[in-house]
């Protein structure tokens, strides 16, 4: 008995075909969604052409050389976009709690390699059965559609969103390496600083971390006029970091990044009364479908007893809209 046109599309779409058409609308070509799922052109061609009988309409225009989405197309892409992350996403937690356990989390990579990586030995050795993955990048992710356990994220109070704890907040402080002082000038108070080179984020007056500049440092302490003996520009924290450990110049730092360095000694801090107040802090999200595995609660455990040992090294006054997080 065969099945009316009406009928066949009225069924559920074949899974099967979406990937081919996923694949295809993000390169707007056959042959190289085809390369990407190691499939023949003509496979995918087949794919898509039996997705769009199932359908009812066109999802692309095929011209001689180009491909373009109909409306149609467009439409279907944006579903299928969102989708199959899950999906796929849903599937790796699956395989994961069948196999080994893992905790697996983004970050921006000065976070990560200044402060969380150097104390990670810890964790594992503590938890030798749980796999740990870190994703160091600037990008957001999203924790309801990503492969992703957690996020440890950098900003205000006001750019996160409710479930965040707050981990630290922040000061910012002239560091330098303590044989540079032995072989330099005086540091004794805050315009001899404009006798060494003074680096800071290339990019910082671009954009929303003005608050990091030395320019600020200078205008709290009355320092408007002040130019230092040369500029010493970096992207990331930790370069900069690593630029004044090499006796560089001056760096005016992120305490809790470098709290750790003073404490060894490799920094000292010249002007420990001269700190300067950030509007940034430090902050855990952990995603919805992870928060109940016990590897996740581990970590979160664990992360948590690290944070308050930062605090109380830092020196930190907890927030008292935060306080029953801090402790």
């Amino acid at each position: 008995m065969q099945h009316s046109q009406t009928h066949l599309r009225s069924r559920p779409i074949s899974a099967g075909h979406l990937r081919a058409f996923e694949a295809v609308a993000r390169h707007l070509n056959f042959r190289a969604a085809a390369e990407e799922m190691a499939l023949t052109q003509s496979a995918v061609s087949r794919q898509i052409q039996a997705l769009e009988e199932e359908v009812g309409v066109s999802l692309f225009l095929r011209h001689t050389r180009a491909v373009e989405l109909t409306s149609a197309g467009a439409q279907l892409l944006m579903a299928v976009s969102q989708s199959l992350p899950r999906i796929d996403g849903a599937v790796r937690q699956i395989r994961q709690s069948a196999g080994r356990r893992s905790v697996s989390m983004t970050t921006f990579a000065s976070f990560a390699s200044m402060w969380l990586i150097p104390r990670l030995e810890q964790f594992q050795r503590e938890h030798p059965g749980i796999d740990i993955r870190i994703d160091a990048s600037d990008t957001k992710v999203d924790l309801e559609l990503a492969d992703v356990d957690l996020a440890l994220r950098y900003g205000p109070k006001t750019s996160m969103p409710p479930e965040a704890i707050r981990l630290f907040g922040e000061q910012l402080t002239p560091v330098v390496s303590p044989w540079l002082l032995k072989s330099g000038p005086a540091l004794q108070k805050p315009a001899d600083v404009a006798q060494f080179a003074l680096i800071e984020a290339g990019d910082a007056h671009h954009t929303h971390l003005e608050w990091l500049t030395w320019r600020r440092w200078f205008d709290e302490h009355g320092l408007q006029k002040l130019q230092p003996q040369r500029w010493l520009y970096f992207n990331y924290a930790y370069q900069m970091v690593q630029a004044a450990l090499t006796g560089q110049g001056v760096v005016l730092a992120r305490l809790p990044l470098v709290a750790e360095s003073l404490a060894n000694g490799d920094l000292v801090e010249p002007l420990p009364k001269m700190r300067m107040d950030s509007p940034m802090a430090y902050w855990l999200i952990v995603g919805p479908r992870s928060a109940n595995r016990p590897e996740i609660k581990a970590f979160c455990a664990w992360l948590m007893a690290q944070s308050k040992t930062t605090r109380q090294t830092i020196g930190e006054v907890p927030d008292p809209d935060t306080i029953d997080q801090l402790d």
